[in-house]
């Protein structure tokens, strides 16, 4: 069974071994052939165009207001070519695959699985394109979702929101998108050389100028933030202006899981302090590595964490930051507990289980 998927990931073309990369080696197993549709990368050349033999990348050569328009011409090719069984179609503002994919299964009569793997902007938008983005899913998202088969939400709230915007609640199921490799996901001894770690792409919905601004209010602590964006350059002039930027090291994008998952483990603590998100699968894997975690309620968290058994929350402002933080350095023992209770998320989302069950989901979902 062939499987086409319209997706706005360009980063395996563009050589990362992203999340979306070690999801497809053991995904790919499942199909024939896997073709991806997606946005013009940002590479020189054609970039990465087949990885594990049987997954073959699309990416256009122009522009996002075209992408509809590329959709349906390359899916209509690939289609009448390889006879794709069914579609995963991952949509969020403005809708592009969304549109493309509706205008693609009727020409071509091939059923689609929308995935909406969260609402931009929900529950806090962090910044104006978010709350317009927030808008825009409560104006679309529920007739974007008539067109499909079935859509796929990976947490409970999302699911509960578009039943609520008034998606057919029938059509409409929970499959977890975040695979945590067991084998990978092993406690290392390591040196704490920090008391804080972050990680994710640097920009608004991350909150990371609040943890920084916490760091400034508590005893000393040190943070190491993982990860690179558009925003470095302001939060390293912020962890300047507030006296900390010796206690505040930004270690940029690391390329290999295992050099993230060391990072982690160097601190003591793990902050996601996202005002809105899908996941994050990071915090999630800081929890499989035995991390004590103080999270905002975001995505999945309140699926997996519980106050005070197995993590923290926050409600992300410096100072309940600077509060949550101070507790767990004060107290090891409740760290210790914490993090060894976190790891049983390892159980709720093993990978192997996790994809095999994601592509039978799509396969029943087969014209």
């Amino acid at each position: 069974m062939n499987l086409l998927m319209i997706s706005g990931d360009r980063s395996v073309v563009e050589g990362k071994k992203s999340a979306f990369w070690y999801m497809l080696e053991e995904f790919s197993k499942y199909w024939g052939r896997v073709d991806i549709i997606c946005p013009r990368a940002n590479v020189q050349g054609d970039g990465i165009r087949n990885v594990f033999g049987n997954v073959y990348f699309h990416p256009s050569s122009k522009g996002l207001l075209s992408q509809p328009a590329w959709i349906v011409k390359k899916g209509r090719e690939l289609i009448k070519e390889h006879g794709h069984s069914v579609m995963s179609v991952h949509d969020y503002p403005p809708f592009y695959n969304g549109i493309g994919s509706e205008w693609l299964s009727r020409k071509m009569k091939v059923p689609y699985v929308l995935e909406v793997h969260h609402i931009v902007g929900y529950p806090h938008p962090a910044s104006f394109v978010e709350w317009i983005g927030k808008i825009m899913s409560h104006l679309f998202l529920a007739h974007d979702t008539y067109g499909a088969k079935a859509v796929r939400c990976v947490s409970r709230g999302t699911a509960k929101i578009l039943r609520k915007w008034g998606s057919d609640s029938d059509s409409v199921y929970i499959v977890p998108s975040f695979y945590l490799d067991k084998d990978l996901l092993r406690p290392q001894p390591c040196v704490k050389d920090y008391d804080l770690v972050c990680c994710g792409r640097l920009v608004s919905n991350k909150g990371i100028n609040e943890i920084i601004e916490a760091v400034s209010i508590t005893n000393e602590a040190k943070l190491l933030i993982v990860g690179d964006g558009p925003l470095r350059l302001s939060l390293e002039k912020k962890a300047e202006d507030l006296g900390v930027s010796d206690r505040v090291k930004f270690a940029g994008w690391l390329p290999e899981n295992e050099d993230v998952y060391k990072a982690i483990q160097s601190a003591k603590v793990f902050v996601m302090n996202s005002k809105s998100e899908g996941g994050p699968r990071v915090a999630l894997e800081a929890m499989a590595l035995g991390m004590p975690i103080i999270s905002t309620k975001v995505g999945v968290m309140p699926d997996v964490i519980r106050d005070e058994e197995n993590g923290l929350f926050t409600t992300g402002s410096a100072k309940d930051l600077a509060e949550k933080i101070n507790k767990f350095l004060d107290y090891p023992t409740l760290r210790e507990r914490l993090g060894k209770e976190a790891r049983e998320v390892l159980d709720k989302f093993e990978k192997e289980s996790l994809i095999r069950e994601y592509a039978e989901f799509l396969q029943k979902m087969a014209k």
